[in-house]
């Protein structure tokens, strides 16, 4: 394979794949197909990549990078970080496919990988990768991965999947062998998301959740880690011993700027040669398109702006009052007024792409009347301040989101207004990104949270981590259940679907899923992202990719035409 920029592999591994403020609205016919983005991100033959590492990047942020060890708990913008310090078995592109990394092909039943009906798994490993220190990667690196991710005691990101691995045996310095429990559909997808760490490090740690290696990661990615200025940036350089292709850039640096209009003024001057995650915001979109030596793209992707209740909270624990507080979201006038029609309105959990979307679910509708009539039934009986009271306790609850956020504190000020008219007391608790992102988010601290996150597997539509009842961090679970939902009917569908390897039998049991959800609504859905993102003219190799959570996902193979 030669090394050009629109490759979307990690690797060189010669395997096929397996398969946001005013009033102003863009309208849908701005977004931009998924699965045609990537062919239009790059229009004319770019120039070869230099044949050594030259110049930097640098990667403009909203939030800041705060985890460092891949398998323990972090949000999206963390993984800018994992996926250049670290890499997984395999990584996803952008249609989907899988295509190997640190393996070197995809187990499959062809070729002889998974067998037993899913029970029992070999990867062989590709030969000639080192740590960043040296240090030759094999098969004991990936099985101390999948044994770290299950120990007691360890703060797992997530062990959904994973904790039916049993037997774990290395066969050969790149081969290993692990037995399932029971058959489980989506782990080929999970592990294309399960970065793998190293043994010879980690091992000597006496708690690997407090070990030097968290603050300073050795991988085996295309950058090695290389400085942090809390608050500010991260700089990572390049591995020129790197196995797959490039990196080609000499530097990475992601900075940090937590006031989304400050971000777009530094990439505006040229500061910052690229904004990802959250983007540029929506009221900026029209000027940000006019600029020169700029390109600025809008494509979909998996994550969805959300109310995020702590079903642990007295008051958001009722469903009635979940159903009030969903009918008076003014969703619409967020997404024309405060997102200049950018983003597209769901009811679901999954996105609106994915084989596994249920097109059928009821509608939310804006209802002030609707809303009073829930609460009226519900028992929350009006006080003489407005606030609606039941057995003496307000209906009053706290929205956090992330200080200098300002669209999503512009939504707060909306939902504000309008659960006023409905007796409702909203208060906001807005914190920096790495307070809000740690203990109080992990931890299910919060009342509630204004907050874009994804509900699946990598690609695969399971949302197991994040509604199965074993998988609240708060209860000593292992996921991302923070909304703590606990739901019987829920967990044995989410147990079906995991068992079950026919598309069309698991679709009926996720279109169920979707069903329950958007009646007792562990979340309060408000749109799916298609953000904005822009980078510099120049730029070779940028290429969004749904199926990755940030769009740094192959950021090895990025370079500056000359």
């Amino acid at each position: 394979m030669t090394k050009h920029s629109n490759e979307t592999s990690r690797s060189t591994f010669p395997m096929p794949a397996l398969h946001r403020r005013d009033v102003l609205a863009l309208g849908t016919g701005a977004l931009l197909a998924a699965s045609g983005f990537g062919a239009r991100a790059q229009t004319k033959a770019a120039p070869p990549p230099p044949a050594k590492p030259t110049g930097q990047v640098v990667v403009g942020l909203s939030q800041e990078p705060t985890a460092f060890n891949p398998l323990m708990p972090g949000i999206e913008v963390d993984e800018t970080v994992w996926m250049q310090v670290f890499n997984t078995m395999w990584v996803a592109d952008p249609k989907g496919n899988l295509i190997p990394d640190l393996a070197a092909e995809i187990p499959s039943e062809a070729n002889g990988g998974i067998s037993e009906g899913g029970l029992a798994w070999k990867v062989k490993l590709r030969a000639g990768v080192t740590w960043h220190d040296g240090t030759p990667f094999t098969a004991e690196d990936v099985k101390y991965t999948l044994e770290l991710i299950n120990a007691p005691g360890f703060k797992s990101r997530t062990r959904v999947g994973h904790a039916l691995v049993k037997d774990i045996k290395v066969t050969g310095p790149l081969e290993i062998t692990w037995r399932m429990e029971k058959a489980y559909a989506p782990y080929l997808a999970l592990l294309s998301n399960t970065y793998i760490v190293p043994k010879h490090l980690l091992e000597k740690a006496s708690d690997p959740n407090t070990a030097p290696f968290n603050g300073a990661p050795v991988g085996t990615g295309p950058f090695k880690w290389g400085t942090r200025q809390p608050g500010d940036n991260i700089t990572l350089v390049a591995n020129e011993k790197y196995h797959g292709k490039g990196p080609y850039l000499e530097k990475a640096v992601l900075k940090y700027v937590p006031d989304q209009a400050a971000l777009y003024a530094q990439f505006r001057t040229g500061q910052v040669d690229l904004i990802i995650g959250t983007g540029i915001p929506a009221n900026f979109y029209e000027e940000a398109k006019k600029l020169p030596g700029r390109k600025i793209v809008m494509i979909p992707n998996a994550s969805l702006e959300i109310l995020m209740p702590n079903l642990e909270n007295p008051v958001l624990a009722e469903k009635a009052v979940r159903q009030a507080l969903y009918a008076s979201i003014n969703k619409q006038a967020i997404i024309d007024v405060i997102y200049y029609g950018t983003h597209k309105p769901t009811e679901s959990f999954a996105p609106q792409e994915s084989w596994a979307y249920n097109p059928n679910l009821p509608k939310q509708q804006y209802d002030l009347a609707k809303a009073n009539k829930i609460l009226d039934e519900a028992g929350w009986k009006r006080s003489g301040s407005g606030v609606r009271m039941k057995n003496g306790v307000p209906l009053e609850f706290a929205v956090s989101t992330t200080t200098g956020a300002a669209l999503r504190e512009q939504c707060q000020q909306l939902m504000m207004q309008d659960w006023q008219q409905v007796g409702v007391k909203m208060t906001i608790n807005n914190m920096p990104a790495a307070v809000i992102w740690g203990d109080f988010y992990t931890r299910s601290k919060f009342q509630s949270l204004l907050v874009g996150t994804a509900f699946r597997t990598v690609i695969d539509p399971d949302p197991a981590s994040r509604f199965a009842s074993d998988a609240i961090p708060a209860k000593n679970g292992s996921g991302a259940n923070q909304m703590q939902w606990q739901n019987a009917e829920v967990d044995k569908l989410l147990k079906a679907g995991q068992e079950t390897f026919d598309q069309a039998k698991r679709k009926e049991i996720y279109w169920k899923l979707q069903e329950i959800a958007r009646e007792e609504l562990p979340i309060l859905p408000i749109f799916q992202y298609a953000p904005i993102e822009g980078y510099k003219e120049g730029l070779v190799g940028y290429e969004p990719n749904i199926n990755a959570r940030q769009n740094t996902w192959n950021m090895g193979v990025w370079y500056w035409a000359r």
